[in-house]
């Protein structure tokens, strides 16, 4: 008996590897039956032209994994102990080759218990654009390369068995003494280092704090409208959400409920998306309801580093004097995203189950990240790279209003300035919803984003939101945003037919 067996002596794959895969594929598939005497590894050798001792390594694999069984002195036969309804007869599945075969009944499996929704936070049209006011990414260019090589450097020289070691699941103390100290100075919140707990990110940290407080039908409060991802979280884990209005203020305090409320999820800094930055009387009214109702406030601080001209009011969680407020930052806006490092600050009685439940999640993250992070910021240079950056930002805002105002005229309503890394714009009435307007900027090749597309969670689909568009000017230097406002405005002229641009005109130095 002949194997129909071809070797491709081109492929990635070693020979051994596709005679394994050959071989156990045809028995999947029924071609070669349960009992059947398999050729002798020196037959099948002589037949493919290979070593003796590459279908050896083959069949020994197979005879592993169970496809066959061995009897000294007789031969190598397929299992017989395989029961035909383990076997890929008629399923549907993939060869390496990645050739589908044909379909298996459908077999009821235990139902999937996670029920949520995706959030827009990756740009899916960013490779079609050249100019993109994307929301929340830092300028490219700003990264502390230089610095980041030689701390990695620094930290694996002395590294011992710290890379191959578990750590405290809560993050290295150094780390987080270092945010404490940060926090302390810039934020005004007084903690201690082993009340704060690295992440994965913010949006851990909200899935850390929803898991420890929601279970179905949880009421949780949420700014209308508000961050995406902070609402499906909590929705996921069956909270039911209700959303309060926010003002040219911020968060409308007067409209909190009064009972059985389990938390509030908040952006007071630098409301996302509109970025009203919450006044001191509002802050200490939320604080007061909190205490009243025992409600934990979770404090999105997401780009408080990012303050322009004056200075930030101090933090929800620095005013707190009961215990109340969760406090959640990240590095992702002020270095990168790609990091993945984020904070939360607990209140004392949350701190033991949130570092049982970090160890059950992730058990910790990596330590060089966090060491260099630490040394990043204990050396002083963290606050060398927001100082300098934080100029740039505010150049580029800037540059971005008085483009609008020379497009749009002085009377264009603005709202964000304060601080962060967008602003919004607020459409007259005069032109397209800014659905219409992102649409229309793409096909000139520059990104504008209606809050739908932006990580805006809308309850009501409200006015305000289908004529507000978000703009983000943090990385888009001042020639690519007058460039990308001139598009918009030429584009909105000829509506009709928009006008087409060349990536040659566009200048980017």
């Amino acid at each position: 008996m002949q194997i129909s067996i071809e070797l491709d002596s081109q492929s990635n794959q070693s020979l051994q590897n596709q005679i394994f895969e050959a071989i156990r594929q045809q028995i999947l598939s029924g071609v070669l039956k349960s009992g059947v005497l398999m050729l002798s590894t020196r037959a099948l050798s002589e037949q493919l032209d290979v070593s003796r001792n590459t279908v050896i390594l083959a069949y020994d694999r197979l005879i592993d994994e169970g496809y066959l069984y061995s009897q000294r002195t007789i031969g190598t036969f397929v299992n017989p102990n395989l029961p035909d309804h383990s076997l890929m007869l008629d399923q549907e599945y993939a060869d390496t080759t990645g050739t589908k075969q044909q379909e298996h009944s459908s077999v009821n499996r235990h139902p999937v218990a996670f029920n949520g929704r995706v959030q827009a936070l990756f740009n899916p049209y960013r490779d079609q654009l050249d100019i993109d006011f994307w929301v929340g990414r830092p300028d490219p260019e700003s990264f502390p390369i230089k610095t980041w090589q030689r701390l990695i450097l620094k930290n694996l020289a002395k590294a011992g068995s710290n890379m191959t070691e578990y750590h405290d699941p809560a993050g290295i103390v150094e780390l987080r003494q270092a945010i404490a100290d940060h926090l302390h100075a810039a934020r005004g919140i007084v903690c201690r280092a082993e009340q704060i707990i690295i992440t994965n990110g913010i949006q851990e940290g909200v899935n850390l704090v929803a898991r420890l407080l929601i279970k179905p039908g949880t009421i949780a409060v949420t700014e209308s409208p508000c961050y995406q991802g902070a609402a499906y979280v909590l929705e996921s884990y069956g909270a039911k959400l209700h959303p309060v209005p926010v003002d040219k203020d911020g968060l409308d305090v007067r409209q909190l409920p009064q009972k059985n409320i389990g938390l509030a999820y908040v952006t007071p800094s630098h409301q996302y998306p509109f970025g009203a930055t919450l006044p001191l009387e509002r802050r200490l009214c939320l604080l007061e309801w909190a205490q009243q109702t025992g409600a934990y406030i979770i404090e999105d601080d997401y780009d408080s580093d990012f303050r322009h001209k004056s200075s930030p009011l101090t933090a929800v969680a620095g005013q707190d004097q009961h215990g109340c407020v969760i406090y959640m930052g990240t590095f992702s806006k002020s270095i990168g995203a790609a990091l993945r490092i984020g904070y939360l600050v607990l209140p004392q009685e949350l701190v033991s189950p949130a570092v049982t439940l970090t160890t059950l999640m992730n058990n910790g993250h990596s330590w060089l990240d966090q060491a260099v992070l630490s040394d990043f910021i204990s050396s002083g240079s963290y606050l060398k790279h927001l100082r300098r950056i934080r100029r740039t930002y505010l150049t580029r805002r800037d540059c971005l209003v008085a483009a609008l105002q020379q497009h749009f005229g002085d009377d264009v309503i603005l709202s964000g300035l304060e601080g962060g890394m967008h602003l919004v714009w607020h459409l007259d009435e005069s032109l397209p919803t800014s659905q219409e307007i992102q649409t229309i900027a793409q096909k000139v090749g520059v990104g504008v984003y209606a809050p739908s597309a932006g990580a805006v969670h809308d309850y009501s689909d409200s006015q305000c939101c289908e004529r507000a568009l978000l703009l983000g000017y943090s990385s888009t230097n001042e020639n690519q945003i007058n460039e990308g406002i001139a598009r918009l405005a030429d584009a909105l002229k000829t509506r009709e037919q928009p006008l087409n641009y060349s990536k040659d005109r566009f200048i980017t130095q």
